[in-house]
């Protein structure tokens, strides 16, 4: 992929990213060596690596297409219409392995996002996104997702799940060793350490904070790779700002919940940095591209679906998805 942007910047910001996903990842990984030592000595260490190591190797990845049909998403044909054209273009910008399938999903909430591998990927953005942002708009928001898919940011989430889920498998064992210590008060002896138990308690949620940091600082670097994609910044900036009015806030849900401005929890996406963080960056960027801003055309768009409102509100479905 060719740079659009200041070159100082681009080092700068992937420099930053880098050493903090590094951060991330090493925080995680120093958790699950410390709970593992706990239980099983220096031994643990290899045997918790080994364990990591085969289920990021063996563990089956879920086809594109069959979460797509969690959201009951209907795959845009590959042919002449925007979607089409501005993914084509994107993607031979990135210099994706492959072209990824566009999935529309028949929800009046504001979304996107992508799944599967950079060889195999899809994206699936929401027929609610469609209907209120511009072509210009959308475009950013499909940069961001080819982003995500370029610079692999969903295999590198899954090994932090991976960690974080392994970390939480240990903790179980921590309730065990209560119950061997409340049998030892009896005999006036407790064979583990409280603090042990209570740091091997714990440990998940401290990984877990952490696999929360690591995806915000994904997003923020696809953020950047976006604009070096489209060649207009502010075409992002629009789509977010665009898409924190239409959301609103948590607070304002609490007032007065309108169904289809936020996506319910729980669900399957990640947190998100808070948006004005994610805009006022995107402003800090300066510089002259090397290639011209994408020519997106607004063109009159025909829903995909034909879904009406009412067949669009947001719904639950197993297991914790809302669509």
């Amino acid at each position: 992929m060719r740079q659009l942007l200041d070159a100082d910047q681009l080092h700068v910001h992937k420099q930053r990213n880098y050493v903090h996903s590094l951060l991330l990842i090493g925080g995680i990984g120093l958790i699950l060596a410390i709970t593992t030592t706990l239980l099983w000595g220096v031994y643990g260490i290899v045997i918790s690596t080994g364990v990591i190591a085969l289920l990021v190797l063996l563990a089956p990845s879920i086809p594109p297409a069959a979460v797509m049909r969690l959201y009951r998403a209907r795959k845009v044909p590959r042919g002449d219409d925007q979607l089409s054209r501005i993914l084509d273009e994107l993607s031979q910008r990135a210099d994706l392995l492959a072209r990824p399938d566009l999935y529309l999903i028949p929800s009046a909430t504001l979304n996107a996002f992508a799944t599967g591998t950079p060889r195999h990927a899809a994206i699936g953005i929401t027929e609610g996104l469609l209907r209120r942002l511009s072509m210009r708009e959308v475009a950013g928001v499909l940069a961001h997702e080819v982003s995500h898919i370029h610079n692999n940011d969903l295999w590198v989430m899954n090994l932090a799940d991976i960690m974080t889920r392994f970390v939480q498998s240990l903790s179980y064992m921590a309730l065990a060793l209560v119950v061997l210590n409340l049998f030892g008060l009896l005999t006036g002896e407790t064979p583990f350490s409280w603090w042990v138990i209570l740091l091997l308690y714990f440990a998940p949620a401290l990984s877990s904070l952490l696999q929360l940091g690591l995806s915000r600082a994904r997003e923020f670097d696809a953020d950047f790779e976006a604009a070096q994609l489209t060649g207009d910044p502010l075409g992002l900036v629009a789509a977010l700002g665009r898409l924190e009015r239409y959301q609103g806030s948590f607070w304002e849900d609490l007032v007065y919940p309108v169904p289809t401005r936020r996506i319910p929890q729980p669900s399957l996406l990640r947190t998100h940095p808070p948006t004005e963080e994610r805009i006022a960056r995107l402003r800090e960027l300066s510089g002259e591209p090397s290639l011209p801003p994408m020519v997106v055309v607004e063109e009159p768009l025909v829903s995909m679906l034909g879904y009406g409102p009412i067949a669009m509100r947001p719904r639950y479905r197993w297991p914790g998805l809302w669509y």
